[in-house]
């Protein structure tokens, strides 16, 4: 459809021109692919390459009155979202799932019909309102619907339940559970197999972020299939164990500073790979660092 020139939707109309800001490679790897049944993921990535660099996964739940999406990627991304959504479905998006205020999981949340309710938790819509991207004009594009522990969308088959643990990467970060089909969409409270990035300037706390993730584990049933932030789909033990690599962080770095040693002696000698052999370290020394700085 792109290809043959234009795209219609809800009054909108995205022609090719729509991708040429856009990096071809990144567009050519934001695939979409079946999860389950009538669930969608459009994929994410987690290159430290900006260039190629799309923003996280974005769920595509279709349901019986249209689709819900979680998160919207990077500004600019709406035509490639939109474009993906319309090979499995030539229904409306009708909802929009906000995980958490960063841009590249809300960025193209203006791309899509005034019309779509938008959902976040109550901390993410403060977050978000102090975006340049939500000023003016474009606040009618900040969630709608918010919530402070848990708030259901639709029913039966087309249900989604959204949770809320406590702080970790942000102070507003949201579960979906799809019900009927064992999923969990996490955002990016588990991004990828690496120290988790914590931005402090939005609520996030290194220190919380086990526990939140051990109240996750304990709070949500019947689930099987993971999808990340921004890395492919994958399990439930999965989850767990970056759970378990979050507290062994946290540890490792308490005993450090409890042993008197510096913050750049510890971002230097915190490792976990030998408990963690397929975990990356790209971003272990941040991590680190703002673990350290919130220790007494």
């Amino acid at each position: 459809m792109i290809l043959g020139g234009v795209v219609a939707f809800g009054g909108l109309s995205v022609g090719v021109g729509g991708f040429q800001q856009l990096n071809p490679d990144a567009v050519d790897a934001a695939v979409i692919e079946q999860v389950k049944d009538n669930l969608y993921v459009i994929t994410g990535s987690s290159t430290v390459d900006r260039a190629l660099f799309s923003g996280g996964n974005v769920g595509v739940f279709v349901m019986e009155d249209g689709v819900a999406i979680v998160d919207t990627k990077l500004p600019g991304w709406g035509p490639v979202i939109l474009e993906r959504i319309r090979s499995v479905t030539d229904k409306p998006v009708v909802t929009i799932v906000n995980t958490h205020t960063h841009g590249d999981h809300v960025g193209s949340n203006e791309f899509f019909p005034d019309t779509a309710r938008i959902a976040a938790h109550e901390n993410t819509h403060a977050n978000m309102r102090r975006m340049d991207n939500f000023q003016g004009d474009n606040a009618k594009y900040l969630p709608a619907a918010t919530y402070s522990e848990r708030m259901s969308l639709g029913s039966g088959a087309d249900q989604m339940d959204l949770y809320h643990f406590g702080a970790g990467h942000t102070d507003g970060d949201t579960f979906i559970v799809y019900p009927a089909l064992g999923v969990l969409q996490t955002g990016d409270m588990f991004p990828w197999r690496d120290a988790p990035f914590l931005d402090t300037s939005n609520g996030g706390s290194g220190l919380a972020m086990p526990e939140t993730l051990a109240g996750a584990i304990a709070g949500i049933e019947g689930v099987d299939v993971v999808v990340p932030g921004h890395i492919p789909v994958t399990t439930w033990e999965s989850f767990q164990e970056f759970q378990r690599y979050t507290a062994d962080l946290v540890d490792a770095v308490r005993t450090a500073k409890g042993a008197g040693l510096s913050v750049d002696e510890t971002a230097a000698g915190v490792d976990l790979s030998s408990g963690y052999p397929d975990y990356d370290s790209t971003r272990l020394e941040a991590a680190v660092r703002v673990i350290y700085g919130e220790l007494p």
